[in-house]
């Protein structure tokens, strides 16, 4: 083995040699284990999120395949029509070309071609963080089946009357002129107004004051509404106002939705551009206005000034003119909630508009079933209130987009507007008994994409192909995904497999948090603290880091805040931390459902804990250079340290095992960490280094095999490395680590106290180092030291390790009797179990060391006293990321510790 590990020179060449030996298929077994992986957008990169959850899947993936299953983990890619779209659009203007010169058919023809190109990216990402899925079988929801399986389905549902065509109210993005989904709607918190305009009673002199926070809406408004209990209007119930500059008419109404005390307690109401006045239009069947064209200029249903121009751009204009015929009143500064279009920026506007649509309502039942009575479950189970709210209330689904990209509506049109819905234009003729001189055009809108993407779990295991696949692996095991899309997919996934497939999709979902920067905010790029995975594990200059985040920024305050921030936390840039401690990091600090802090100072402890394990293999394998080694354990000669170490070996084999089926991935990673680095190298390797017989030789090859095996699904890169060694030097029968048998209880019969033996043993040498260390004495100079043993259950093994104690403590040792204790030279380090004697006050200064001590003391106290200002600061404890205060609640534990350590100190040295 080379006497450092460096990830880089191992990682790619190791995955290599899986693909190329097909480990990554599924194998024969009776049980299987099936998972999907959500399928990122083919336009995009690996992101934080992407490499957090891939490792989630990847660590259970390795584990249920070394357990003998038959594991499928299905990959693939989501075609992300309007991402896509845009991405297309903008490399052809780059390249001077205009897209309306373009057909639609030319259209999809770059796209495809970019996709060729450029597609395979975060595929190619995802392999690069250690996903060990069977990409022989990856797929791509524009592929011939999949897009075939989408248009029966949607011709099923149209046949059932499941799916129609309606005029309702949708988010719109002008600048894309398409509906969107909510989820690709942001909504920004902004400063605003509110603005209080004045609408003349009819016949009447008397006004009414509405209050809303977008004025340019009124010309829209259908209704002016209060609440039936509001005693200041329901005299002027049954009458109507007269709306400013256009001089309509239109009803006064009552409705229990109106919030007295908001505003002036008068809500206009805009059925065409609001989703709650939508509802309200509705309920009290109003006109429904549309004052907008396509593009967010305003139509002839305006005052003749405004028309054409855009509806973001009139407001001011307007409150002038209302001002100057006496309708404006005043404008009241107001938080308000803009929506946002994710992709463009522009504000989303509510619109009216002709869509496809999807009806819910019993699909949803279906969905709450299966959930109610726990043939799918939830962890954390609380998100399980969420998902049923969503379902109980569920609105119709609009699933068509006014896009090019992406799987084109099955509906045509004559031109009568009668519509027809079929495979293709000579499926529709046969099955409606159209004449060939009727002309049929095919609608252009295509569907959602989240219309595909919620067929993925059996769209993708061929389903309706006879080969076995979909009958072996469905319903998949698990689904692992962000809270964020549980109404969008989640949901979605389990409505459609239940309808189509007559079974859930998964059993369990597992909900992950989001990945935030270090102090707790979103990773953005216009903020500057994205970081990307890939730039972790393989190192990245400050230079290219720079010119990185800065690429996409076109706001010139944005860049120089981003280089600023780039500057100051990675002076340096970041350097090669290897895939391993990567996603040793995500397991770590994956406890059920939080957001994760994402901080580099970690991933450097989990970088040397990989160095730590790469040493103690080298360590083992110099100790065992040739030695024959035979998995048959000698139990009879095996030293009380090599039983303990096998105990301490199953409790962490075990606590995988059961942190595997809670998803506790923290405690997971937690408990090997502690054993490995903890119990095994400081410990045992230590231990063993200066009595290495043939018995220890077998049981540390033994637990080195067992360590990397159990290690193997989170850092599987060094683990299968290290694994080649014991291979090429016949410690091990299997060439590949991947493929071996996750470690069952160890045989092996054990002492009820192996455990707390070694304690004792360990807390003798514990306590000397530690007061070795408190009192500035060197490891190398030795010390005169008696023991008297309280308890005789353990005076046996003190008088067997003697000599280990003196080496690893730099003592020598002599067993005494109490009365052969006395000497002015001595300090006494007392434990219930034994009394040490350390002859020491001969080496030091006591009334110097004392007084050191007491300084020490104080400054411990000092920063206890700080530490507690913070925890009892009301302000600190509401707004300090949850991570923070834990870190102070145990570096407070551990302070009171060291202060408890050191007042002890001083009571030995002053006796």
């Amino acid at each position: 083995m080379n006497k450092q590990f460096k990830p880089r020179e191992i990682e790619e060449k190791i995955y290599k040699s899986w693909e190329k030996d097909g480990l990554f298929l599924a194998k024969e077994s009776a049980s299987k284990f099936s998972i999907v992986l959500p399928p990122p957008n083919v336009t995009g990169t690996l992101h934080m999120g992407h490499a957090f959850q891939h490792t989630i899947i990847d660590v259970l993936v390795r584990y249920h395949r070394m357990l003998g299953k038959s594991v499928l983990w299905q990959p693939g890619t989501d075609h992300a029509g309007i991402a896509t779209q845009l991405v297309v659009e903008n490399r052809l203007k780059n390249s001077g070309k205009n897209i309306k010169d373009l057909s639609r058919d030319q259209f999809i023809d770059e796209v495809w071609k970019w996709k060729e190109i450029s597609g395979n990216s975060i595929i190619n990402q995802t392999k690069r963080i250690g996903s060990s899925a069977d990409w022989s079988r990856n797929r791509f929801t524009m592929d011939d089946d999949l897009s075939e399986t989408v248009r029966e389905i949607f011709i099923e549902l149209y046949d059932e009357k499941l799916i129609y065509r309606g005029n309702r109210l949708v988010n719109w993005d002008i600048k894309l002129q398409t509906a969107v989904s909510d989820l690709e709607v942001i909504n920004e918190e902004k400063d605003g107004y509110l603005y209080h305009l004045k609408y003349k009673v009819a016949d009447s002199s008397e006004f009414i004051i509405v209050a809303t926070t977008r004025p340019e809406t009124f010309f829209g408004d259908s209704a002016v509404c209060i609440n039936p209990n509001d005693e200041r209007y329901k005299h002027l119930l049954g009458k109507k106002v007269i709306l400013p500059m256009i001089n309509k008419e239109i009803p006064i109404i009552q409705d229990d939705i109106v919030d007295i005390d908001f505003g002036t307690g008068c809500l206009k109401i805009t059925p065409a551009h609001d989703f709650n006045d939508y509802k309200i239009g509705k309920k009290h069947n109003l006109e429904f206005i549309n004052i907008l064209n396509k593009d967010g200029s305003m139509n002839k249903n305006v005052h003749e000034k405004y028309i054409g121009m855009n509806i973001h751009n009139v407001r001011d204009n307007l409150i002038k003119d209302l001002e100057d015929i006496d309708a404006f009143v005043e404008k009241i500064p107001y938080k308000n909630t803009i929506p946002i279009g994710e992709r463009t920026g522009e504000i989303i506007e509510p619109l009216l508009t002709s869509q496809w649509f999807m009806n819910m309502k019993d699909m949803a039942s279906d969905g709450i079933e299966v959930v109610k009575n726990r043939e799918i479950s939830f962890v954390p189970e609380h998100w399980e209130k969420i998902y049923f709210n969503w379902l109980e209330n569920i609105e119709d689904w609009c699933i068509s987009r006014q896009i090019m990209w992406g799987h084109r509506i099955p509906a045509w049109y004559d031109t009568e507007g009668n519509i027809y819905v079929g495979k293709n234009e000579k499926n529709i003729r046969e099955k409606y008994a159209i004449d060939a001189e009727i002309k049929l055009t095919q609608d252009d809108d295509v569907l959602d994409t989240w219309f595909s993407s919620s067929l993925w779990p059996f769209s993708t295991l061929d389903w309706k192909k006879n080969n076995g696949v979909f009958k072996k692996y469905y319903p998949t095991n698990l689904l692992v995904t962000g809270f964020d899309i549980i109404f969008f997919w989640v949901a979605r996934m389990i409505m459609m497999s239940k309808k189509f497939t007559k079974d859930i999709p998964f059993n369990k979902i597992y909900i992950h948090g989001l990945v935030r920067d270090s102090e707790g905010k979103k990773m953005s790029k216009s903020i500057g603290n994205v970081i990307d995975p890939i730039d972790v594990i393989e190192g990245i200059t400050l230079d290219k880091l720079i010119e990185k985040r800065t690429a996409s920024l076109i706001n010139e305050k944005q860049k120089t805040n981003v280089i600023k921030k780039t500057k100051r936390d990675f002076p340096d840039g970041i350097k090669e931390y290897g895939a391993d401690a990567l996603r040793f990091n995500f397991c770590a600090m994956a406890s059920t459902g939080r957001d994760i802090n994402f901080d580099l100072n970690r991933i450097e402890g989990y970088r040397n804990f990989c160095n730590k394990l790469w040493n103690a293999s080298r360590f083992i394998m110099l100790k065992c250079e040739k030695y024959e080694y035979k998995e048959n354990l000698n139990t009879s000669d095996a030293s009380i340290f090599d039983k303990w170490i096998m105990y301490k070996l199953d409790n962490v084999a075990n606590d995988f095992k059961k942190y595997s089926s809670t998803y506790r991935f923290d405690l997971m990673a937690n408990s090997i960490y502690e054993f490995v680095w903890n119990e095994y190298c400081d410990w045992y390797l230590e231990i063993v280094k200066n009595n290495t017989t043939d018995t220890t030789k077998s049981f540390l090859i033994y637990s080195i095999i067992r360590i990397l095996k159990i290690c193997h699904p989170i850092i599987p890169f060094i683990t299968e490395e290290i694994w080649h060694e014991l291979y090429h030097k016949k410690f091990v029968d299997e060439s590949n680590l991947i493929n071996s048998t996750f470690p069952s209880q160890i045989r092996i019969s054990k002492e009820d106290d192996i455990d707390l033996r070694v304690t004792y043993v360990k807390d003798i040498i514990k306590k000397i180092r530690k007061t070795r260390t408190e009192l500035g004495i060197h490891p190398k100079v030795n010390i005169t030291s008696k023991i008297v043993v309280k308890n005789k259950s353990i005076h046996l093994d003190i008088k067997d390790n003697v000599s280990l104690i003196n080496n690893l403590s730099g003592i020598e040792l002599s067993i005494v009797d109490d009365n052969q204790s006395n000497d002015d030279a001595y300090i006494e380090l007392i434990d219930d179990k034994f009394i040490l004697y350390l002859q020491i006050k001969n080496m030091i200064d006591v009334r110097d060391e004392l007084d050191k001590v007491e300084k020490k003391i104080q400054q411990f106290k000092t920063v206890l006293g700080k530490i507690d200002l913070k925890l009892n600061n009301k302000s600190f404890i509401e707004r300090a990321p949850s991570e923070i205060i834990n870190q102070n609640i145990s570096n407070r534990k551990k302070i009171e510790n060291d202060i408890l350590s050191l007042e002890n100190l001083k009571i030995t040295l002053s006796n």
